[in-house]
């Protein structure tokens, strides 16, 4: 049985919100870069079970199952980075970080061929750190483009906002094709046109808007979200001003998703646009409010009653069932 039979089972049997697998294929924030300094180390609870990111001393960045294969002490709590291996803080084994290997145990002369821990694929990327998460555990398949405005130093330093939100990731990621939800939710003056290209594991939907900015004025803009697999999206809006929002979301267990947003805005270091840039991405944050009610309390069902102005959700959900 698949994992996404088995959460289908659940579903019907009233175990879950939701008929699919809350932790599908793909690339997932484990932390912003800046937050991972060489040495540290950081226990997580991400896809129902215990993790550690840390970072070893030459600056690799390294994610991996969180108990010690030898009599299970969590490496999260007192654990520590040795050269480029993490130290068990019970017994002081030693764990190579990249591979997970045990590289030493200070009073055996024959280290175990099963000592190793579950070492996660990691790409630093973006000023994120992204592990790769497969049910069957496969290499990763895809990689999660750059994203070069975040080197530009026409646009502003990017403003972090994290919330936990009792939701999947699904349900929120479809916010991108749900063409009405943008009028009668976040109260654009129409409800956009939004057409939907699949190039394989990248989903690209693009709306058009008619919408009041900062001071009562309107003016129109084009909002481009990139799905890049279910936990990275890269969002463009193009108009007044252009901004960005990297959207990363990542599973906590069943019921709970880390969501985080970050914004930047072009603005080439003049005053007026970095006042209008602050105002732009207050109403970003106050457009999540709007949604995370729905979010929290909607059900899902997998055969919805769609009406001809609702977007390409059904395009949407294809493209996704690669990942489940």
């Amino acid at each position: 049985m698949s994992d996404s039979e088995d959460w289908v089972g659940r579903y019907e049997r009233g175990e879950s919100r939701y008929p699919y697998t809350p932790y599908p294929i793909g690339w997932f924030r484990m932390a912003y870069s800046h937050e991972l300094d060489p040495g540290d180390v950081q226990r997580l609870h991400r896809f129902g079970r215990e993790l550690v990111v840390f970072r070893t001393e030459s600056g690799r960045a390294c994610v991996a199952d969180a108990h010690c294969p030898h009599l299970g002490a969590h490496l999260g709590v007192g654990g520590e980075v040795v050269g480029e291996a993490l130290r068990c803080p019970f017994h002081h084994w030693e764990f190579e970080g990249e591979s997970g290997r045990c590289t030493k145990i200070p009073y055996a002369k024959r280290i175990p061929p099963k000592a190793a821990l579950r070492s996660w694929p990691v790409r630093e990327r973006n000023g994120l750190v992204l592990a790769f998460h497969h049910p069957e555990r496969k290499p990763p398949h895809f990689e999660i483009p750059e994203v070069p405005e975040l080197e530009d130093p026409a646009w502003m330093p990017l403003d972090l906002n994290h919330w936990t939100v009792r939701a999947n990731w699904l349900d929120m990621n479809e916010n991108c094709v749900d063409m009405a939800h943008f009028k009668y939710i976040h109260g654009t003056l129409s409800i956009p046109p939004t057409t939907a290209e699949i190039d394989g594991t990248t989903h690209v939907a693009t709306s058009q808007f008619r919408m009041k900015m900062p001071g009562g004025n309107e003016g129109d803009a084009q909002l481009v979200t990139y799905d890049h697999g279910p936990g990275v999206q890269v969002v463009r809006m193009e108009g007044l001003i252009d901004s960005l929002l990297l959207n990363t979301s990542t599973p906590i267990d069943a019921e709970q998703t880390d969501v985080s947003f970050a914004y930047t805005v072009r603005s080439e270091g003049e005053t007026r646009k970095e006042h209008l840039a602050a105002k732009i991405i207050e109403d970003l944050k106050n457009q999540f409010e709007h949604d995370r009610p729905i979010w929290e309390n909607k059900a899902y069902w997998t055969r919805p009653t769609l009406c001809d102005g609702d977007g390409p959700i059904a395009t949407y959900r294809k493209w996704v069932q690669q990942f489940v």
